[in-house]
C-alpha cells in the first residue's frame, strides 16, 4: 500500500503539468488578432482535431469518477444514454450543422436571430450563460473534490488553483488554446484510465476472471434495463430518448460545443469529426463502467477501511491506496486534463456577439470587442469559481448533478432551434410563448420528480415546439413584434 496522498514527486508532476498546459495554451495568444480568430481560430480545424476536442470537451471529473461510481454502486447501463448520445450525433449532422454553415455565423444563436429576431435569440443565448455556469462550476468541484481527497489539500483552495489556470490559458489563447490544449488533454486522460485498469487488474487476486465471476451475479455487467418506470433514471427508453435530446441539445445547440464544430474547415469535416466523436465516447465511457465494476471485484477482497460519504470517492481512494508514487501524479493530472476545457471563451463568445453588439456598441471597433472578451473570459471564470465553491454543499452525485442541470435548461433552448430549423410559419411571439411553457413545465417536473432527469430534455424541447405550433394557429402570433419571420 502507498502512504496516504502524494510525495514531492507527485506534486512535481502535477505542477508540471499545470505549468505546460497554461505555457502550451498562451503560446496561441500570438495569432489571436480578431474576434473571428479568437472564437473561430479562422475556421482552421480539421476534422480529426474537432473530433477529439468534442471528446474531451464532453468528458470532465464529472466521467472520470462519476461514471466507474455508478458502476461500483450499480451496473453498465449508463451505456443506454451513451447509445442515444451516438445517435442524436447523427442527428445534429442532419438537422443543424447544413444550417448553421450557409451563413456567418460566430454563435449559434445568431440562427435564431435570423429566423425569428433578436428576442427569441436572447433568451436562448442567456439560458445558454445561466446552465453552463452551473454545470461548469460543479464540474470544477467534481475535480476539485478529487484532488482533495487524494492530497489533503483544502477544496477551496484547489478549486482556485485550477479556476486561474483555466481561466489564464483561456483568456491568453482564445478558442485555439482550448481546442489543441484539449486535444493534448484527451489522451492524457484516457492514458490515466488505462493505468487505473491496468493497476486494478493487477490488484484484483485472479484477474480479469475473478472481475467476471464476482460481477455477473450481481448485475454488474447488466447494460439493458426495459424498465417503463419513468422516475428511473437509467432505462432503455429514457436512455435513446434522453440521450439523443440531450445530444441535440448541447452539440446542435449549445454555444460550447457548437462553437467547436463552427471552427471547422467545412461542414462535412465537422460532420467527420462530430460522429466519430459518439464512436470514441461510447467506447470511453465502457472503459469506465469496466473500471466501476473492477473496483466492485478489488474491494470484495480488500475491504474499505472507513466508510464512503459519497460513491464518487471510490476511484480516488482506490488511487491514493493501490498506486504507487508518481503514478498517482500522473492519474492526479489526468483527472485535472478531463477538468480543464473550459466554456469560457464560448461563453464570452456570447457576450460580446449576442449582447454586446446588439444592445451596447454594434459599431465596436475590433480592439475593443478584443478587450471586452477577454474581460469577459476573465468574468465568467469568477462566476464559475463562486459556483464550484458553493457546489460543496451539494449531497447528489457529481455525475448526475452536471447531467441534470443540462437537461433542465436545454430543453427550452432545443424545441426553438427544432422548430426554426424544420418550420417557417411559426413567428418569434409563438416561439416565446413555446418557451415560457417548456420553462413552467420544467420547473413543475424538477419539483415533483415526476420524470428522471434524462426525460428532461425531451420534455422540454417537446412542450415548447409543440405550444410554439399551437399558438402560430392564431393570427395574433403569426408574425414578430418587429416585422415579418425571417425566412430559415
Amino acid at each position: 500500500m502507498s502512504p496516504l496522498g502524494l510525495n514531492a514527486f507527485d506534486y512535481a508532476v502535477v505542477a508540471l503539468y499545470l505549468v505546460g498546459v497554461t505555457t502550451f495554451g498562451s503560446y496561441f495568444a500570438r495569432f489571436q488578432k480578431t474576434t473571428g480568430d479568437y472564437f473561430l481560430t479562422g475556421r482552421s480545424v480539421p476534422w480529426w482535431a474537432i473530433c477529439f476536442t468534442i471528446v474531451a470537451t464532453e468528458t470532465s471529473t464529472l466521467t472520470f469518477i462519476g461514471v466507474p461510481a455508478a458502476a461500483y454502486a450499480g451496473n453498465m447501463t449508463f451505456l443506454q444514454l451513451a447509445l442515444g448520445y451516438v445517435i442524436g450525433r447523427v442527428l445534429v449532422s442532419i438537422l443543424f450543422l447544413p444550417a448553421y454553415f450557409r451563413g456567418d455565423l460566430v454563435t449559434s444563436y445568431e440562427l435564431l436571430q435570423q429566423r425569428f429576431g433578436s428576442s427569441v435569440k436572447t433568451v436562448a443565448a442567456g439560458l445558454f450563460l445561466f446552465t453552463r455556469s452551473l454545470a461548469d462550476g460543479i464540474r470544477l468541484f467534481a475535480t476539485a473534490l478529487v484532488i482533495a481527497i487524494v492530497t489533503g489539500v483544502p477544496v477551496t483552495a484547489t478549486i482556485i488553483t485550477l479556476g486561474v489556470a483555466m481561466m489564464i490559458y483561456t483568456e491568453r489563447g482564445g478558442v485555439a488554446a482550448v481546442i489543441w490544449t484539449d486535444v493534448v488533454q484527451m489522451f492524457i486522460y484516457v492514458a490515466g484510465a488505462l493505468v487505473v485498469f491496468g493497476a486494478l487488474l493487477w490488484n484484483v487476486p485472479g484477474g480479469w476472471a475473478e472481475v467476471v465471476r464476482l460481477g455477473m451475479p450481481a448485475g454488474k455487467f447488466t447494460v439493458f434495463d426495459l424498465s417503463t418506470d419513468p422516475t428511473q433514471v437509467y432505462t432503455l427508453w429514457a436512455g435513446l430518448a434522453g440521450g439523443v435530446a440531450l445530444t441535440l441539445a448541447t452539440h446542435g445547440t449549445d454555444q460550447y460545443l457548437v462553437q467547436r464544430l463552427l471552427s471547422g474547415r467545412s461542414q462535412a469535416e465537422a460532420q467527420r469529426g462530430l460522429i466519430l466523436s459518439g464512436v470514441i465516447v461510447f467506447a470511453q465511457f465502457t472503459l469506465f463502467l469496466l473500471i466501476g465494476i473492477m473496483l466492485f471485484a478489488y474491494h470484495q477482497h480488500v475491504p474499505l477501511t472507513a466508510a464512503l460519504s459519497r460513491n464518487d470517492e471510490i476511484l480516488p481512494r482506490f488511487i491514493i491506496t493501490s498506486l504507487p508514487h508518481g503514478a498517482i501524479g500522473f492519474i492526479v493530472a489526468a483527472i485535472v486534463a478531463a477538468a480543464l476545457s473550459p466554456s469560457l471563451n464560448a461563453m464570452a463568445a456570447t457576450t460580446v456577439n449576442d449582447f454586446y453588439l446588439k444592445y451596447v456598441r454594434p459599431d465596436a471597433d475590433q480592439a475593443t470587442l478584443m478587450r471586452l472578451s477577454r474581460q469577459a473570459t476573465y468574468g465568467w471564470g469568477i462566476v464559475q469559481l463562486a459556483v464550484a465553491l458553493g457546489a460543496q454543499w451539494m449531497r447528489q452525485s457529481v455525475l448526475d448533478a452536471g447531467l441534470s442541470v443540462l437537461s433542465l435548461t436545454t430543453g427550452p433552448v432545443l424545441g426553438a432551434f427544432m422548430v426554426g430549423v424544420l418550420t417557417r410559419h411559426v413567428g418569434s411571439r409563438a416561439m416565446l410563448g413555446g418557451m415560457a411553457a417548456g420553462a413552467i413545465m420544467m420547473a413543475a417536473i424538477w419539483s415533483t420528480g415526476a420524470l428522471a432527469w434524462t426525460w428532461w430534455a425531451l420534455a422540454g424541447a417537446a412542450t415548447t415546439s409543440g405550444v410554439a405550433l399551437l399558438l402560430a394557429l392564431f393570427p395574433a402570433f403569426r408574425t414578430a413584434p418587429g416585422g415579418p419571420v425571417a425566412a430559415a
